[in-house]
Order: C-alpha cells, then sequence, then structure tokens
C-alpha cells in the first residue's frame, strides 16, 4: 500500500561537471586536521563528549530506536502464558448453575496454558507501512544528531576565536590606556611648567577616561565569550591554562576548494533528515491506505483445566481455542478518508520543507563561498588602512613636539589608529568564521581524522 517513492525535484541547479571539484573533500576532512589549534582540538574533543544538547539527542535517538523495536515486534504474534484459579459459591435456584452442580455448592475451575490474544495478521501491509515510517523517523533523528555536532563543532570554534579576538582587542585597548596614562602625566607636567594649555590637558585626560571605558567594555566582552565557550564544551574550564594568541599566523585552518558541485548538499545531515521525514509520510500513506481493508486479527489458546489441581496433570482435560475475528469498516462517517487526506498532507508539507532546506544549504555554501572572495580583499585593504594610520599618527606626533599642530590632531590620529587595528582583528575573525562556516555548511566536522569511516546507523 506504500506509494512507491521518488525523490523530490531539487530546487536548485545541481551541478555534475567533472571539472568541478568534489565537494566531498570538505565533508571527509576531519576536525582535527581543519582545526590545527591544538588547543582548539581539546575543546572540541571536551565538547562532544560533554556538551548537555548533544546529549539530549543521543538520548532522543535511542529512544527512537526503540519505538522502531516495539513497531516491528507488532507484526509477530505475542505469546503469552496464563494460570487461573476459580472458587465460587452458586446457590440453589439460579439458574443452569444449580441444575449443573445439584442444586447449588461450591463451583471450582483451574486453568493453566499458553495463548496468542488478538495478533492482527498484517494481509494489507498496514503493521509494515507503521514500522517503516517508524524506521524513517529513527534514521531522520540521527541525521538530526549528525547535524547537531556539525553545529557544535563549529560552534565551539566560533566562541574560541571571538575569545581570542576579545582578549586581542583587550589587551590592545590596555596598552592603548597605558599609553594615554603616559601621554597625560607628560602634558600635566608641560601644563604645570607653563609649556602646555589647560585644553591639551583636558584632551589628554578625555582620551584617557575613553581608553579605561574601552578597556573595561572589552574585559566585559572577553569573560562572557569565555563562559559561552564553557557552555559549549559543557564543564567550567581552568582560564589560566587556555592560552589566547591572536596573529596573522596562529589560526591556520586548512584550505578548502574553490570550486565545489552543489551535489554535495544531498550528503548534508540535514537534508538527510528532511528526506527521510519525506519517506516517513509516504509509508504513513500506505497505512491510511491499509485502514480501508479489512483488518484480520487472531486470538488462540491451549491448555489444561479442570475442577481441582489434580485435574491439570490428566491429558484427557486438554482445552484449546482458536477464534479469529475480521473487522471491515463500513460506515466511518469519513474518518478513514479524512485521515489519508492528512497523511498526504503532511507529505506534501514535508517535501516543501526538504526543498527549502536545500534552498536554505545552497545559500548558505554560497554566500560564504562569495563572502570569501571579499573578506581577503578587505582584510588587505585594513591591512593597509592600519599602517597608514600609523604613519599619520607618527607625523602627528612629531608636528605636535615641533608645535606647529595642536594636541588635538594627534588624538584624531589615535583615534584613527585604534579604530583601524581593531577593525582588523575584527576583520580577521570574519575570515575564520568565514572558513569554518563554509566547512560546516559542505558537512565537515563528523569525523576527527579522514580516514574515518562513518559507520550508517542501524536499530
Amino acid at each position: 500500500m506504500i506509494p512507491e517513492y521518488q525523490r523530490p525535484a531539487n530546487p536548485v541547479m545541481l551541478e555534475s561537471s567533472e571539472s568541478i571539484v568534489d565537494a566531498s573533500l570538505a565533508a571527509d576532512t576531519g576536525w582535527q586536521e581543519f582545526y590545527q589549534d591544538k588547543q582548539l582540538q581539546q575543546l572540541i574533543a571536551l565538547s562532544l563528549e560533554n556538551n548537555r544538547n548533544l546529549r539530549a539527542t543521543v538520548l532522543q535517538v535511542e529512544q527512537l530506536r526503540a519505538q522502531y523495536k516495539i513497531q516491528r515486534a507488532e507484526r509477530l504474534p505475542a505469546v503469552n502464558a496464563n494460570a487461573s484459579a476459580t472458587r465460587q459459591r452458586v446457590p440453589s435456584g439460579l439458574g443452569a448453575s444449580s441444575q449443573t452442580l445439584g442444586g447449588g455448592g461450591i463451583y471450582e475451575e483451574y486453568q493453566i496454558g499458553v495463548g496468542i490474544s488478538a495478533w492482527e495478521i498484517d494481509f494489507f501491509g498496514r503493521i509494515d507501512s507503521l514500522q517503516q515510517a517508524a524506521l524513517e523517523q529513527f534514521l531522520a533523528s540521527d541525521a538530526s544528531r549528525k547535524s547537531i555536532q556539525l553545529t557544535l563543532v563549529s560552534e565551539v570554534a566560533d566562541a574560541w576565536f571571538s575569545w581570542q579576538a576579545t582578549i586581542a582587542q583587550l589587551e590592545f585597548s590596555r596598552s592603548t590606556r597605558e599609553a594615554r596614562e603616559e601621554s597625560y602625566e607628560l602634558i600635566n607636567k608641560r601644563f604645570e611648567s607653563g609649556l602646555a594649555s589647560e585644553l591639551a590637558l583636558r584632551q589628554a585626560e578625555t582620551a584617557l577616561h575613553e581608553a579605561r571605558i574601552a578597556e573595561s567594555l572589552y574585559q566585559q566582552q572577553a569573560n562572557q565569550n569565555f563562559t559561552a565557550l564553557e557552555l559549549l564544551v559543557g564543564q567550567t574550564l581552568n582560564r589560566e591554562q587556555w592560552t589566547a594568541k591572536w596573529n596573522d599566523d596562529a589560526h591556520t585552518l586548512q584550505d578548502l576548494p574553490v570550486n565545489l558541485s552543489s551535489e554535495v548538499l544531498l550528503a548534508r545531515p540535514d537534508v538527510i533528515q528532511a528526506e527521510h521525514q519525506v519517506k516517513a509520510a509516504n509509508a504513513n500513506i500506505g497505512a491510511a491506505r491499509a485502514a480501508f481493508f479489512p483488518r484480520i486479527s487472531l486470538t488462540t489458546a491451549i491448555g489444561i483445566g479442570g475442577s481441582s489441581p489434580s485435574d491439570l496433570t490428566n491429558s484427557g482435560n486438554r482445552l484449546w481455542q482458536i477464534s479469529p475475528q475480521l473487522s471491515l469498516p463500513l460506515l466511518d462517517w469519513g474518518v478513514n478518508d479524512a485521515n489519508l487526506d492528512v497523511a498526504e498532507l503532511q507529505k506534501d508539507i514535508n517535501i516543501a520543507r526538504y526543498q527549502e532546506t536545500i534552498q536554505q544549504a545552497f545559500k548558505e555554501v554560497l554566500d560564504e563561498m562569495q563572502a570569501r572572495v571579499t573578506l581577503d580583499a578587505q582584510l588587505t585593504a585594513q591591512q593597509d588602512l592600519t599602517k597608514a594610520t600609523g604613519r599619520s599618527l607618527q607625523l602627528a606626533e612629531i608636528r605636535y613636539d615641533a608645535g606647529v599642530d595642536s594636541y588635538l590632531e594627534v588624538l584624531d590620529a589615535q583615534r584613527s589608529h585604534i579604530d583601524a587595528q581593531l577593525a582588523q582583528i575584527d576583520t580577521q575573525l570574519a575570515r575564520l568564521r568565514n572558513q569554518l562556516t563554509l566547512y560546516k555548511a559542505l558537512g565537515g566536522g563528523l569525523k576527527a581524522y579522514s580516514g574515518e569511516v562513518i559507520q550508517p546507523a542501524t536499530p
């Protein structure tokens, strides 16, 4: 009764040219190889072991595995052993019972045996369809677990780089505050000697307070980023054991291929999950169709009975029962028709969600690939800007010391140079995020090493 399954049409053009690099290279790259920072590798391993969200998802997979086993067992008869003992007094004049007992008295009955109770013989595939639907739900949940693992690995890396970037900005703001303290002290001495105006002194004081505020803000942000990292890892971390090193060469990530085949999107865990949901809905249609046909169930029993316990040893007191039952829906006021409509509509809904998942996956990969080109150019321009503002600051300080310009020119040059350096760190962080997001979007993060083989889930 299950309709023949056909994979829904892809809403985006999936390239299959041999000239395009197979994007499975990214999915096959283990996170131990992609993330080459040893400390980050330790954090990812801790998160995969301790993260509560991933643990809950694993338990949900096990729950659906058990539900599938329950549904599969419905295809086989359940054999039960039973024993009963009855003792009752029947008064005289109570109809047939009193006549049987000769005018009333004590009545005893003992039975032992085994039997099958209301086992449905699946002639039309209703139970088989439900079993198939349960299997697809289990496979969908396992794909969901894999998708959550990809997200977790990516989030840990993002939190780690964010913390390191904030620490770099904190250290820079701290050095800026210290430099402005020295500048304030110097201008204050010149003011007391009559070599500087009070305006220059107050400008230096204002710049000092701004640096103190910026340092406090970056300290707060660094604390929050580290707390977010602890939440993802699933345990408290000793901050002194983790070193934040930020420079152009400290965060090397393995390069990903530039030209990618979008066929890889069909192997992403979230896309696989959506397709299993479509298959489950397709199987439910088979169960809804089978409801229009008769249900045949069987009840059987075999055992020994008697009016006393000693009769249970007499083979002549054997008893048996067989009771087949057929149930055919005649008038259900449209319930079966409505259930079939519900099942077919659910399949259409799941197909729409499947296609939407592919579209979203395609957008994620395309956005990150396009952003990689622009971020490289942006980082180069940002580095040039930092050099230019640094040179402008040097010239402004020379002109101020020579008495050509006011201290306001120095402050403007300082702010420009500080903003450029902070923005350069932000751009470097954005570039790292682009790489790790592309790695996740292509399905990377399920394996620790390239040589690993991911075994398919079996219920």
